[in-house]
C-alpha cells in the first residue's frame, strides 16, 4: 500500500519546476518552488544520504518563499563532481559555484551534513545576507549521545568501501540497516507518521551514486562541525535546533549559538535529528519570524 505524504496536500499546492546546471565540470540537478516574483529566496541544502525530498515537508509550509533546493554532488540525480575527492571543501566550493550560478544573493538554508556544508562555504566567502541552519552538526559526532553507534557506523561506511565492489554496495543499500537507522532517529509516536519517515529513508536514502561518494561524504560529515567556522560567519544566523537530537545534544547547540556574532536559537521540542519531517511547520514559523522585517532593536 502506497504511504501518503502527510504534507502533500500543502506541497501540492506550491509549483515546482526541475532545471539543470553545469557547476565545477559537473551537472548539478535542482528544483525550484514556489512563485518566481516572491519577494524572499532560499537556497537548501539537504544532509547526508538525502536529497531535495527530505526537505519537501518545510518547503510545504513556506509557500510564499522560493527555494531552490539542488541534490548534492554524488546524491539523488546529481552525479558526482569530476575529478574531486568528494570532501568537505569541495562541497563548499560546489556550494559557492552553484549559488553565484543559480541563486545569487539568496538565503542560505542548510540541514544536518547541509548546515557544516553551509557554514564552511560562507565562512570561506559565499555571499548572503542571513543563514539558517538545522539540526545543525554543533559538536563532533563521535562525542554525541549516540557516539558508540557513531563509532559503529564508521566501520560501516569503511566496510562498505573496502568490501568488493557488489558486496560493499550491497552492504550500504542494505535496507534491514537504512530501516534501523530511521527507526533510531525518529523519535514521533505517530503510526502514521513514522511510516511515512521510514518510507522515506526506504525511497531516498540509497540514492547515492556509488561507495566512495559515500565514505567520502560520511568522513566529511564526522570529521568537522559548524563549531570550526562560526566565529567567521558575520551575517545573522537562526539555528533549529531540536531538544531530542541524538546526534547534537542541546547543551552543545545552546552553547554553539554563542560562538556567532549574531545567532539566535530556536529549539523545537520532543523532537530529535529530523525537525524537517517531525515539526516541519515549527520549523517554517521559525523561518518566518527569523526573515520577517522588524523595527530597529525589535529582534
Amino acid at each position: 500500500m502506497p504511504v501518503v505524504s502527510p504534507y502533500s496536500p500543502l506541497l501540492a499546492a506550491i509549483p515546482v519546476v526541475r532545471r539543470e546546471v553545469e557547476v565545477l565540470g559537473g551537472t548539478t540537478a535542482y528544483w525550484i518552488y514556489g512563485p518566481e516574483d516572491a519577494e524572499t529566496t532560499i537556497l537548501a541544502v539537504h544532509g547526508f544520504r538525502g536529497e531535495h525530498h527530505g526537505l519537501e515537508p518545510v518547503v510545504a509550509h513556506l509557500p510564499d518563499v522560493r527555494i531552490v533546493s539542488p541534490d548534492l554532488p554524488g546524491f539523488g540525480e546529481t552525479p558526482p563532481l569530476p575529478g574531486r575527492r568528494h570532501d568537505l571543501g569541495a562541497y563548499a566550493d560546489w556550494l559557492r559555484a552553484f549559488a553565484a550560478a543559480v541563486a545569487p544573493g539568496a538565503i542560505i538554508l542548510g540541514h544536518s551534513f547541509g548546515s557544516i556544508v553551509v557554514a564552511a562555504a560562507v565562512a570561506g566567502g559565499l555571499e548572503t545576507p542571513r543563514v539558517i541552519l538545522v539540526n545543525p552538526i554543533g559538536a563532533p559526532a563521535l562525542e554525541g549521545p549516540r557516539g558508540l553507534l557513531t563509532r559503529l557506523a564508521v566501520f560501516y561506511y569503511w566496510s562498505g568501501a573496502r568490501l568488493p565492489k557488489g558486496l560493499g554496495d550491497a552492504l550500504l543499500r542494505n535496507g534491514l540497516i537504512v530501516r534501523v537507522m530511521s527507526v533510531s532517529m525518529a523519535k514521533t509516536r505517530d503510526r502514521d507518521l513514522r511510516r511515512f519517515i521510514h518510507d522515506q529513508h526506504d525511497t531516498y536514502f540509497s540514492r547515492f551514486a556509488d561507495r566512495d561518494v559515500l565514505h567520502d561524504a560520511f568522513l566529511a560529515s564526522v570529521s568537522h562541525d559548524v563549531r570550526e567556522f562560526a566565529p567567521r560567519i558575520a551575517q545573522p544566523t537562526l539555528l533549529v535546533a531540536a531538544q531530542k537530537d541524538d546526534i547534537t545534544p542541546i547543551e552543545a547547540e545552546r552553547h554553539l549559538a554563542t560562538l556567532f556574532p549574531s545567532a539566535q536559537l530556536v529549539e523545537i521540542p520532543d523532537v530529535g535529528h529530523l525537525i524537517h519531517y517531525e515539526t516541519p511547520a515549527p520549523a517554517a514559523e521559525a523561518i518566518r519570524r527569523f526573515l520577517a522585517p522588524s523595527e530597529p532593536g525589535t529582534r
